[in-house]
């Protein structure tokens, strides 16, 4: 046994305490996530999806609602598509809120790339990189997905995505090669004035 005080006393003049590892620097400063639906009710699914991660993590800003053709799979109807960003919390965190939303609005989707009730993706979290498998960080699609990356800009300016850079160098690309003709901009009430869900 190392000497050095009691367990639980003071840290020793002569030796450092340790790093709080819980409270990084770096931390980021929220986390961002997407939302779509295109089964049901799609607006009273959305509102009820920030709502339910207000509840859970605290939402501090919404996109305005775009709606989009689908892409990829089978014939399907346009989605309503947002952004939000919340407050950080570990991946997992984010997983389980995500995955929470999605079962309050009892998510269907019945094919892979099919309709749904809600998809809720976490896109990213700060500059962090995760490979676990269960939640990939950041989204490894989001770059090429307009109705991810444009209402992001909406709401964070001078976002950044790990690895593919700005946001707004993302959007203009795509506005060049004519990704954003199928998204149209529509209101922004998800959140009411006093930045609640509504």
């Amino acid at each position: 046994m190392t000497s050095g005080g009691a367990p639980g006393g003071p840290v020793p003049a002569d030796r450092p305490a340790p790093a709080d590892r819980s409270a990084p620097a770096d931390r980021p400063a929220h986390a961002v996530l997407a939302l779509g639906s295109n089964l049901g009710d799609r607006w009273a699914l959305l509102r009820g999806a920030v709502r339910s991660l207000d509840k859970l993590l605290g939402v501090s800003a919404c996109s305005p609602v775009y709606e989009t053709a689908p892409v990829g799979g089978p014939e399907q109807d346009d989605y309503l598509n947002a952004v939000v960003l919340t407050a950080p919390a570990p991946p997992r965190e984010l997983l389980a809120a995500a995955r929470a939303a999605e079962e309050q609005a009892l998510r269907v989707r019945t094919v892979r790339w099919g309709p749904r009730t809600l998809d809720v993706d976490v896109i990213a979290l700060g500059m962090r990189r995760s490979d676990d498998p269960e939640i990939l960080l950041p989204h490894p699609r989001a770059h090429l997905r307009a109705f991810v990356c444009v209402p992001w800009l909406d709401v964070e300016p001078d976002a950044v995505l790990p690895g593919h850079g700005r946001v707004a160098d993302l959007v203009a690309r795509m506005s060049r090669d004519g990704e954003l003709a199928g998204l149209r901009r529509g209101a922004s009430m998800l959140l009411d004035e006093g930045g609640t869900a509504g």
